[in-house]
């Protein structure tokens, strides 16, 4: 195969390789560089070994990501406070038209989803990722990770068992989730401690990921009254010194707050019955690199 047409075929697959590797990382820049092993690898295949591409493409991408994620996850044990996956911006755009399909792709990629998706074995989360953010057969999933097909069956069934058990029960409605941030956003500027808690559930967690790089808090903060409280104190804290930006992140709407033009931190809330059920709080400077200049 020329080089050109070796180039051509990659790139059409790139956009769905870089989406299997971050669901299976939680980080985009560990997901960049599993797919340019993938190219490297690509390069180097012997062409008459390789019949379908994607199918080689998607399988050496996902034995990556495996092995990536299992050295992650010893890494993991020792972080500093809470870990949540590296936010992303996400703009399906014209490829993406059908509304079911956008629906399905930004739950996938959520922040609440990839958290849960941490309590499944690497091999779980592979299956998983596969088969229900991308849809592939139980067959194609089982060349891919040299399982038989029967024992990718109930990989897929635990995997769903424990995302269903574990993922929080979130309204996805993106127009109420937009005015609830803008109204989350204007409580906590204007400094009106009694607004921001009409907003809030009596449960609403507070879940802050620092990597002991800046200020955010080493524990899960719980109910209005301290979330609230929180919030408040960050927001009379900060002044006038940051500029805050609305944009898309993992498929919802979320806060950038900007300091002297550089990414400081990102909010984005969890709903459900119109009220605040979950605020993540995103503040390791390693996370936010891919935001600069947004």
């Amino acid at each position: 195969m020329p080089t050109d047409t070796l180039t051509e075929c990659f790139e059409e697959h790139r956009p769905m390789l870089l989406g299997v590797a971050y669901r299976m990382l939680g980080r985009a820049a560990d997901a960049e560089d599993v797919v340019q092993e993938a190219w490297l690898r690509w390069t180097a295949e012997d062409r008459a070994e390789v019949r379908e591409p994607r199918a080689f493409l998607v399988r050496i991408t996902t034995r990556l990501a495996i092995d990536r994620l299992r050295q992650a996850q010893v890494r993991r044990e020792s972080y500093v406070g809470p870990w949540l996956p590296e936010p992303v911006v996400t703009d399906f755009g014209p490829t993406v038209p059908d509304t079911a399909e956008r629906a399905l792709l930004a739950d996938s990629v959520s922040l609440a989803v990839l958290v849960v998706l941490e309590s499944l074995s690497p091999l779980e989360r592979a299956v998983f990722v596969l088969r229900e953010a991308f849809g592939f057969p139980y067959a194609e999933i089982a060349t891919a990770l040299d399982r038989s097909e029967a024992a990718v069956r109930q990989l897929a069934g635990r995997a769903r068992r424990h995302v269903d058990e574990g993922r929080p029960r979130y309204d996805v409605d993106p127009a109420e989730r937009r005015d609830l941030t803008e109204r989350f956003l204007t409580a906590a500027a204007g400094g009106d401690l009694g607004e921001l808690l009409a907003l809030l559930a009596p449960d609403v967690r507070l879940v802050g990921d620092s990597g002991g790089k800046s200020k955010a808090p080493l524990r899960i903060i719980e109910s209005a009254d301290k979330v609230g409280r929180f919030l408040h104190a960050t927001a009379q804290g900060a002044g006038e010194t940051f500029e805050i930006r609305l944009l898309e992140l993992n498929g919802a709407p979320a806060l950038l707050a900007l300091l002297d033009g550089r990414p400081d931190s990102v909010f984005q809330i969890e709903v459900l019955d119109g009220r605040v059920q979950c605020v993540y709080i995103i503040r390791n400077p390693d996370k936010l690199q891919a935001l600069v200049g947004r």
